[in-house]
């Protein structure tokens, strides 16, 4: 039976920053983050296990205090566990995210997304991934997106922002640097019936048409590589159409700010949600 290296440890808040940048660059499918008591816990897990040693020993030089463990679990052991954890999450007024075994027992009047808990980032359940869903239910509400529209997810995780614009009547483009994302998205967008919307494929902006614009650009990944493609994103938007930027701690949203506001846009409005927050233009003009 195939097994899984799940590793733990723990941050302070100082040196959050410094983590979720660390850990987006060494496990890009994603990982479970929880904060208690001051401190922030991360649960990963692996399936290559010489690899995920060296990430243990990476881990251990890095945050020599974090009470650092890993063994390995079953997958499938792993798998039922989400039953435990992942319960339904609304975002906003708009959204609802089920798991597979949750689908057919709600019926609240809200769009729902079915969302298979694997290792892909994106469940709803992170603050980045909710704050992108309301936001994109208030635009829906306010008219300024609809179904005649199109959309680019940039760095798409588990399809989850994708499905939902698709259930709001949009077409688009989802696409992640990580193959395995993509293998999940594929099955999450199967599962909610919106292959016919989303094209979706293994790369990043520079994938993307030059000449390629859409009514609204969703990128929730990292300070980092937003501020570095900057100028490449803006151009993907249309004249007048929406931005959203997240993926971004509350302390690196000016930065990001900062790096759209000197390809032309205005400020944006700022949306928080614990430590992390969500950049919106509601209309990008030339």
């Amino acid at each position: 039976m195939t097994t899984l290296l799940k590793i733990e440890f723990s941050v302070a808040g100082e040196e959050l920053d410094e983590c979720v940048e660390f850990l987006s660059a060494k496990v890009p499918h994603g990982w479970e983050e929880i904060e208690k008591n001051g401190r922030f816990h991360y649960t990963v897990f692996l399936e290559d296990h010489p690899l995920g040693m060296e990430l243990v020993a990476e881990i251990k030089d890095r945050f020599p205090d974090g009470g650092l463990s890993h063994n390995e679990q079953e997958s499938e052991n792993w798998a039922m566990a989400w039953k435990d954890f992942f319960a339904p999450v609304s975002c906003g007024d708009r959204f609802e995210i089920l798991p597979p075994w949750m689908a057919d027992a709600s019926d609240d009047g809200m769009t729902h997304i079915v969302i298979e808990p694997k290792m892909a980032f994106g469940t709803g359940h992170h603050p980045t991934t909710s704050l992108c869903l309301e936001l994109i239910g208030e635009l829906s509400k306010e008219g300024r997106i609809d179904d005649s529209m199109n959309f680019l997810d940039l760095g798409t995780g588990s399809g989850i922002l994708a499905i939902g614009l698709a259930k709001l009547g949009l077409d688009g483009l989802a696409v992640d640097i990580d193959p395995q994302a993509v293998v999940c998205a594929r099955e999450n967008i199967q599962n909610n019936d919106t292959e016919d919307a989303i094209a979706l494929s293994v790369g990043g902006v520079e994938s993307i048409a030059p000449e390629q614009q859409y009514d609204l650009v969703v990128a929730n990944i990292l300070s980092g590589p937003l501020i570095e493609m900057a100028g490449e994103l803006v151009e993907h938007v249309k004249d007048g159409g929406c931005l959203i930027l997240s993926g971004i701690l509350g302390e690196q949203g000016e930065r990001v700010a900062a790096a759209y506001r000197r390809r032309g846009l205005p400020a944006p409005e700022i949306f928080t949600q614990g430590e992390w927050v969500a950049l919106l233009w509601r209309e990008v003009g030339r």
